[in-house]
């Protein structure tokens, strides 16, 4: 398919970023978070969770009353008050005018991986306390377990009347709501966008419990070391919580109110492995970075930054270096790197979060590097990662920031210098 050159397009097609709202095991805001990723800081420690019991976690620490009242935190969710921190602090960074913003003109769009897991083992294991008496279970479960709930709780707390939903795209759902604001800004449907990405992840066993059953919980005697994406010695996913909201506007919009323009989404794939449950698809996942160049009118030259999604997998490591390899083996200034290396597996929250984490180089020209790398792992096809310390590069004009999901869900978005 031929796409309209980004160049080509007038102001109101042109889709960029205006303001960043996050929290992450590493910080609470963009510049905590790179100062953690320039200066090799892991947000991974030791963890507990009912059931389960010791492992190892990326949890966040941010000021739930600062945007909450205990009332509202305690009703809603872990992930609603993630993603109300998130949206509350990308308004403020965007400078927006918000209390004279007409909220039918807004559009929230959060990435999920999943939601009620949580919500509901916490019910079962309430009424397990009073013989599994159901006259126990809360009259919130209901709100807090349907789908769109992450967004709806932003919507609600912000009294925002225009489209919400969370988008289930598993760990691809953070680019997955960068790119419905895209596509809803294109047609009219919103005139400002809050989307990226959220998890609670942490707080369900059962997510615990089912990698450990894949053997595909990483394990390690220092926390911090226990995520380490292409590295030989690497045994699994750490999972973390986390979360990443963008305020996304037209360029012409955002020209009239002057604002500062963080990057400019200028490409972006999805597509489909289509082979098998969990088990990525290196072939499928060339064919998303190369429709996310095609839709940029970008050569695989030109990008220079990719963002990888690698977990600490055995397979999963080899199939995206097969396919990062297959894009930009032969690009010598295009630089790869790892966040999840710092901050673990944020799930849905992953693509927007690793993205936020890159944003910076466009200031500083500083590629971030992917830490615990001791010995890079030779079944993977040589790629040019950047290793365990921050690398200097002058100029950072593009970044491609994949992010790929279970049943073979597969994402890329490509950014470029505003």
């Amino acid at each position: 398919m031929t796409y309209p050159n980004p160049a080509d397009l007038p102001d109101s097609q042109r889709i960029v970023i205006t303001g960043i709202g996050l929290t992450s095991p590493n910080g609470n805001s963009l510049s905590e978070m790179r100062d953690g990723l320039l200066n090799g800081k892991s947000g991974i420690s030791d963890y507990e969770i009912r059931y389960f019991g010791k492992t190892i976690a990326g949890v966040c620490d941010f000021e739930i009353k600062k945007y909450q009242s205990r009332k509202d935190a305690r009703r809603g969710t872990r992930a609603g008050s993630v993603g109300v921190w998130c949206a509350n602090e990308a308004i403020v960074h965007s400078g927006i005018d918000w209390d004279n913003f007409d909220k039918s003109r807004v559009g929230v769009y959060v990435g999920v991986t999943e939601h009620g897991n949580v919500e509901t083992e916490t019910e079962i294991y309430e009424i397990s306390q009073y013989d599994y008496d159901c006259q126990f279970w809360s009259h919130h479960h209901n709100p807090r377990t349907v789908a769109n709930n992450p967004a709806g709780e932003i919507a609600l707390h912000l009294s925002i009347t225009g489209p919400h939903y969370t988008i289930g795209a598993a760990c691809a759902a953070g680019n997955a709501g960068l790119i419905q604001a895209v596509q809803m800004l294109r047609l009219g449907e919103c005139d400002l966008a809050l989307a990226g990405g959220c998890s609670e992840s942490i707080h369900t066993f059962g997510i615990f419990a089912g990698f450990n059953s894949q053997n595909a919980l990483a394990t390690h005697l220092d926390p911090t070391k226990a995520s380490r994406p292409f590295d030989k010695d690497r045994n699994g996913i750490v999972v973390s919580e986390g979360g990443c909201l963008y305020t996304i506007e037209r360029l012409e919009d955002a020209k009239k109110r002057n604002a500062n323009i963080v990057a400019e989404i200028v490409g972006y794939g999805m597509n489909t492995d289509a082979t098998d449950f969990v088990l990525p698809n290196a072939e499928r996942q060339s064919q998303c970075m190369q429709m996310a160049l095609n839709r940029a009118h970008l050569s695989p030259e030109q990008i220079d930054i990719v963002s990888t999604h690698a977990t600490g997998t055995g397979q999963g490591d080899i199939l995206e270096a097969t396919a990062v390899h297959t894009v930009f083996g032969g690009c010598e200034k295009t630089l790869i790197n790892n966040t999840k290396s710092f901050i673990g597996h944020t799930m849905g929250a992953a693509g927007a979060l690793e993205l936020a984490g890159n944003l910076p180089s466009f200031d500083d020209g500083v590629v971030h590097p992917t830490i615990n790398v001791d010995t890079f792992d030779s079944d993977c096809p040589a790629i040019n990662l950047v290793q365990n310390e921050a690398r200097e590069v002058g100029k950072v004009e593009y970044i491609l920031n994949s992010s790929f999901g279970m049943l073979g869900i597969n994402s890329c978005v490509i950014v470029k210098r505003p």
